[in-house]
């Protein structure tokens, strides 16, 4: 028998032209960032994992030094999965832990944002609901994080939850452990995304649709993490089996 939709349920344009706008006009970083430090928590997945390099490259760039102590940082940072309701109940749980903690005459006051797959999911109503987040980004949108929290820092509520249908961050190398990579093992991204549109999965609504890094970058990528002692790399994508390279 035959299957009726509900009439709200989202389709493909949905999740593509819902993000109109971004919350805040992206401000030039400016030299602010110099000495600034951020705690970085990351959930779910190894995509997740990589995307936190990622993260952690884009805002070394602009000065600020990752910290292994949140206590130190002005900045917290988590990016978040959204694959199942046990991985955005961490996180709920996580802000509002958060939130008690900075009731403490001793808690140093701290920027929060939240990034990756739940953010690009709530939008909106992640801001509205907790009011401890001052500024989201989706899974596209690390280059913005500077001026995302260059505005949160201002007292402004930030917001980029834009789908790309190009972005790959083909041109930043990740930010691996300091003094080379841990192990002989590493992940490597070759592609975002998800065309397949399954009523079951989330992915393409969080991710957007599918592009892949050039062949050239990932072979760079590949070369620099043997030069590093790595003799496995894992490679990573939402779809893997969809990879294409345009670019040739």
């Amino acid at each position: 028998r035959r299957r009726r939709v509900p009439e709200d349920a989202p389709d493909l344009r949905d999740f593509m032209v819902r993000q109109r706008k971004k919350a805040v006009p992206a401000p030039p970083a400016s030299n602010e960032a110099a000495g600034k430090r951020f705690y970085l928590e990351t959930y779910g997945c190894q995509m997740n994992e990589a995307d936190s390099q990622i993260v952690e490259s884009v805002l070394r760039t602009q000065g600020y030094e990752r910290v292994g102590a949140l206590a130190d940082a002005d900045v917290l940072m988590m990016n978040t999965c959204a694959i199942r309701e046990g991985a955005e109940e961490k996180i709920w749980t996580r802000l509002h832990q958060l939130r008690s903690e900075r009731h403490k005459a001793s808690s140093k006051h701290q920027t929060v944002g939240v990034l990756g797959c739940m953010a690009e999911r709530l939008k909106e109503k992640l801001l509205d609901e907790e009011t401890l987040v001052n500024f989201i980004a989706g899974p596209d949108a690390y280059r913005d994080l500077p001026q995302l929290i260059t505005a949160a820092g201002s007292g402004m509520q930030a917001m980029n939850v834009q789908l790309s249908l190009e972005e790959t961050y083909d041109d930043i190398v990740p930010q691996r452990p300091e003094g080379g990579v841990q192990g002989v093992s590493a992940w490597l991204s070759i592609m975002r995304g998800c065309n397949n549109m399954c009523s079951f999965c989330v992915v393409p609504f969080t991710r957007g649709r599918e592009r892949s890094r050039g062949l050239e970058g990932v072979v760079d990528e590949v070369r620099r993490l043997s030069d590093q002692g790595v003799r496995e790399v894992t490679l990573l994508g939402q779809n893997v089996n969809s990879y294409w390279d345009r670019t040739g």
